[in-house]
C-alpha cells in the first residue's frame, strides 16, 4: 500500500511548512510544535526526531499517535524539568504516557502516589467524622447542605480561566457557601485553625492543593484565574501592605533565614515553608477580581481585601492545584464538611458573641436578645454552584456537580 504523508505546522523562525509522515527525518531550529485538529491524521507516524532544537514544550496530543514508537526530543530546553529528565533517559512510551496525563505523569509510580493520596484523604475524612461509632455517624448525618444550581441563581459567580494557567497551576474549583456563623466566641479561630490543619493533612502541606477562603461580600465578580510575572503581580497579603510578588517572596525568604538563625534549625513556620513551591516558575498564578485587584496568590497567600472577619456570613471558597482536578474536588468536599461541622458546633455551644481578641474582629453593637443570635439547628448551609469557563466562555468545571460531595455523603446530607 502506498505510504501517504501529511503536513502539520511546525513553527520555525520563518514559520516554514514542513512535511511530516511515517519515518520522519530530523528537523532543526524548531521553536514550537502546533498541533491542529488534523494532527489526528498522523496516526501512522512511527518515528519523530526533533532533537537539538529550541522547543520549550511538547504537546499532549503526541500521546494520541498509537504507532509512534521512536521519538527523540533530546537537546531541547523544556520548561518541564521532569519531562526534560525523561526525554534523556526514558523510553518513548513512558514519555507519551506522561504527556497524555497532562504533564503530570500517570505511570505506575504516579498512579501509586495518587492511590496513596486517595487512601490518605479517605482516612482523614473518616477521622474527621469520629471513631466510627454508630451514634456519632447518626449525629453527623444531621449535617445539611443545600445546593443552589446555576439555573436557580439570579446572579451566579463565574471564574474565567486564562490559557496561561495551564503551564503553571492548571486546576481550580470554586463555590459559594452561605449561612456560616463565625461571630460567637472562638468560632473564627476554630475556622482558621481547621483550614490550617487541612493544608497540613489532605493538602499535603499545600503540595497537592491550596485552599483560599474569602468574604463573599468583598469579592467583586466576575473573577479571572490568571498568571502574572513576579514583577507585575501585586497583592496586599494578609496582615501586610501591598507589595509585588517578587518583593514578597524576597521578604519571606529573608524572614525564613532569620527564623533559622534564631531557632538554630532548618524548619520554618508560616508562609515561609511554602516558598519552594514556586521554584522555577516564570509566572505566578493569581485570582483577579473585576476591579483588577489580586485576591489570591496560591499557594502563598490570600489578600487582605477579601479577608474573613467575625461578621462574615457568606464565603467564596477556592481550591487550586498543579496536580489534578479531582484533588481540588476532594479537598473542597472535605472543606465544606468541616465548615458544616464547625457551624453545628458553634450553634450547639452557646458562646458570647464578643471579641475573641482576633485582630480582624469587628466592633459593633451587641444584640442583648439571645434568641435573635440563635440560628435554627436544622437550617442547612447553602452551596451555590460556581462555573469555571475558558476565555471563550466554554465550561471547564462546575462545582458542585451531581457527582460532587459524594466522598462525604456518609457524614453530610446534600439536598440537590
Amino acid at each position: 500500500m502506498m505510504m501517504r504523508s501529511y503536513s502539520v505546522d511546525l513553527f520555525v523562525s520563518a514559520s516554514a511548512r514542513l512535511q511530516v509522515g511515517p519515518g520522519i527525518g530530523k528537523l532543526f531550529h524548531l521553536r514550537n510544535i502546533i498541533l491542529t485538529d488534523n494532527f489526528a491524521r498522523l496516526s501512522n507516524t512511527s518515528s519523530l526526531d526533533v532533537a537539538n532544537n529550541q522547543l520549550r514544550e511538547l504537546p499532549a496530543a503526541l500521546a494520541d499517535c498509537p504507532r509512534l514508537k521512536e521519538a527523540n526530543f533530546r537537546g531541547n530546553q523544556l520548561k518541564d524539568r521532569r519531562l526534560e529528565k525523561m526525554v534523556n533517559g526514558c523510553q518513548t512510551k513512558a514519555i507519551l504516557e506522561y504527556l497524555g496525563a497532562g504533564g503530570r505523569g500517570k505511570g505506575k509510580a504516579e498512579s501509586a502516589r495518587e492511590e496513596a493520596r486517595k487512601k490518605k484523604r479517605e482516612k482523614q475524612q473518616q477521622k474527621d467524622g469520629g471513631d466510627g461509632e454508630q451514634d456519632e455517624l447518626e449525629e453527623a448525618s444531621k449535617l445539611l447542605v443545600k445546593v443552589l444550581h446555576v439555573a436557580e441563581n439570579p446572579a451566579p459567580l463565574v471564574v474565567k480561566a486564562s490559557p496561561g494557567v495551564k503551564d503553571v497551576r492548571p486546576f481550580i474549583v470554586c463555590c459559594v457557601l452561605k449561612g456560616v456563623n463565625l461571630k460567637p466566641g472562638n468560632a473564627l479561630k476554630r475556622f482558621l485553625s481547621a483550614q490550617t490543619k487541612l493544608h497540613e493533612d489532605i493538602c499535603e502541606k499545600r503540595t497537592a492543593a491550596t485552599i483560599a477562603t474569602h468574604d463573599l461580600q468583598l469579592v467583586k465578580g466576575p473573577l479571572t484565574y490568571d498568571v502574572q510575572s513576579p514583577e507585575e503581580l501585586k497583592i496586599t497579603p494578609l496582615g501586610r501592605k501591598e507589595i509585588k510578588a517578587k518583593d514578597l517572596l524576597r521578604q519571606l525568604q529573608s524572614e525564613a533565614d532569620e527564623q533559622r538563625k534564631q531557632k538554630k534549625r532548618q524548619n520554618v513556620s508560616g508562609l515561609h515553608k511554602y516558598l519552594q513551591l514556586l521554584d522555577g516558575k516564570d509566572n505566578y498564578p493569581c485570582l483577579v477580581d473585576a476591579e483588577g485587584g489580586v485576591i489570591s496568590f496560591p499557594p502563598i497567600t490570600n489578600s487582605e481585601k477579601t479577608k474573613i472577619r467575625k461578621d462574615t456570613r457568606d464565603l467564596f471558597l477556592e481550591v487550586t492545584s498543579d496536580t489534578s482536578l479531582q484533588i481540588c474536588k476532594d479537598v473542597m468536599d472535605t472543606l465544606i464538611l468541616k465548615i458544616a461541622e464547625l457551624n453545628r458546633f458553634t450553634l450547639e455551644n452557646k458562646e458570647d458573641s464578643g471579641s475573641d481578641n482576633e485582630s480582624d474582629a469587628l466592633c459593633g453593637p451587641v444584640n442583648l436578645n439571645p434568641s435573635q443570635n440563635v440560628q435554627p439547628m436544622n437550617l442547612p448551609l447553602v452551596v451555590e454552584q460556581v462555573r469555571v469557563v475558558d476565555t471563550d466562555g466554554n465550561l471547564k468545571v462546575l462545582y458542585p456537580s451531581k457527582t460532587d460531595l459524594t466522598t462525604v455523603s456518609s457524614l453530610l446530607t446534600v439536598i440537590r
